[in-house]
């Protein structure tokens, strides 16, 4: 029997089926949205079956028999995957596609430049990656969306790994005429004592709140931004000191405006930024060969072009 759908059909009713969307899908996949429209329509006439029911509103859902053939789909691409890692094994090759997610906090810190080194390291893998919050990265490496991820130890679940790469430590920024800007180094007590512009994010904000609360002090909240970017320029408009732990080697706010950064004088538990994977005995060896790379440039990153001095 002559098989008349391709793989790359097949990839893209799976993409569809995880989105729910065509655009949304065409994102995932750096593709145009009509040639993915289209490979769903030539793989539906291929197969004689409706997959997905579209809905002006809700985009599309997959029908009853879209859904039997979504989940054979994804095992037909991990079975191709499992053909390809196989045949680079066989060749001594590390190669394949790889998917790798990243906290939406620390992605511009770390992912591009892992990107680009392993990308030149291993010219033959299929590097793709995704941005999103911790729940959402719990929810694609259980789904196998994503290979591995790069986070926070931070309300991991029992079936997914962590490895730990580096320790962030908290600091906190001034504009240079806030009056704690000359200091060496600041308690949580005498930040205490003057208003905060809260990085509003559920990790971060959770866990910067956690610090005053361990030792008695509540944070003068004067206001908050759950961008990174909005949180270091409003600092260096002088609406109040911030308090970060992500690595930065850029001492302006995006504006241009001079930022300073120190570190705080208690003694307080860092966050840990390491890989989530699904914990499995076997790892394919690209997704190996990505754990090793790091773990030999992840601690560098975290420390070695931190501002604080």
């Amino acid at each position: 029997m002559a098989i008349r759908y391709t793989l790359r059909q097949i990839e893209y009713f799976v993409a569809v089926g995880d989105a729910g969307s065509i655009a949304v899908a065409a994102g995932r996949l750096n593709v145009s949205a009509p040639s993915i429209s289209t490979a769903i329509s030539q793989l539906e006439d291929a197969l004689g079956i409706t997959l997905f029911v579209r809905q002006h509103a809700q985009g599309l859902s997959l029908t009853p028999g879209g859904r039997r053939l979504y989940k054979a789909a994804r095992e037909l691409l991990e079975g191709a995957g499992a053909l390809h890692a196989m045949a680079g094994e066989i060749s001594d090759q590390i190669g394949g596609p790889i998917s790798v997610g990243c906290l939406v906090t620390i992605a511009p810190y770390f992912l591009p430049e892992l990107r680009k080194a392993f990308e030149e390291g291993y010219p033959s893998a299929a590097f793709r990656h995704e941005v999103a919050h911790q729940a959402d990265l719990f929810r694609m490496i259980r789904g196998a969306e994503i290979d591995t991820a790069i986070t926070y130890d931070l309300e991991i679940p029992k079936d997914i790994a962590f490895e730990p790469l580096a320790d962030l430590r908290p600091y906190a920024l001034f504009a240079p005429d806030h009056p704690l800007a000359d200091r060496e180094s600041v308690s949580l007590r005498t930040l205490a004592a003057h208003p905060l512009v809260l990085l509003d994010l559920p990790i971060s904000r959770d866990y910067f709140q956690s610090l005053f609360h361990r030792v008695g002090l509540k944070p003068r909240i004067a206001d908050r931004s759950a961008h990174l970017a909005m949180v270091r320029t409003m600092v260096a408009n002088g609406f109040g000191y911030g308090l970060l732990n992500v690595p930065s080697a850029n001492p302006n706010a995006p504006d241009g405006k001079p930022l300073v950064f120190r570190p705080i004088s208690d003694p307080i538990d860092p966050l840990r930024v390491g890989l989530l994977t699904m914990r499995t005995e076997m790892k394919p060896r690209i997704l190996q060969a990505f754990e090793a790379l790091c773990r030999d440039r992840v601690p560098p990153l975290a420390s070695g072009r931190h501002p604080v001095q």
